[in-house]
């Protein structure tokens, strides 16, 4: 089962450095997967959850475990050309990404090889961890690992 850094975060949430390029590269040097947000702006893709911040290097999409949030439908169809692991949702309870994993909603656990599960806020992960692909959250628990 991998670990995979939402926004790049390992050790909690840090709204200073989350979805900026050193901070991503750093949680991958870790060894854990990453998933980060990507929008559209002018016609560029750019790092960001609710803005653009930093243009998007096309490396960071070949990064191992890497799993990209597409922001707005034109990131998304940007992102799909560059065949990236992407998803796009909104409230879904899962969504899948074009290379067919499964992204899991908060408090939602699809028992599967394929299933990423969230670990964002105070909703306990089961007991029983096991058969998933990863889980994806703000902070790594060596235990769960």
């Amino acid at each position: 089962m991998k670990f995979i850094a939402h926004k790049g975060n390992v050790t909690g949430s840090d709204p200073t450095q989350e979805n900026k390029i050193e901070y991503i590269k750093h949680a991958v040097t870790q060894g854990h997967g990453v998933e980060f947000d990507v929008r559209s702006f002018n016609d560029k893709l750019y790092l960001g959850h609710d803005e653009p911040q930093e243009e998007l290097p096309l490396e960071l999409l070949r990064l191992p475990d890497c799993f990209v949030h597409a922001k707005d439908i034109d990131a998304f169809e940007k992102l799909l050309k560059l065949n990236c692991n992407v998803f796009w949702h909104q409230t879904d309870k899962v969504t899948i990404t074009n290379k067919g994993f499964i992204w899991c909603y908060p408090g939602i656990f699809v028992q599967s090889n394929l299933a990423v599960w969230l670990d964002l806020q105070d909703i306990p992960l089961p007991n029983e961890v096991n058969n998933i692909y990863g889980i994806c959250g703000d902070y790594y628990h060596e235990t769960n690992f």
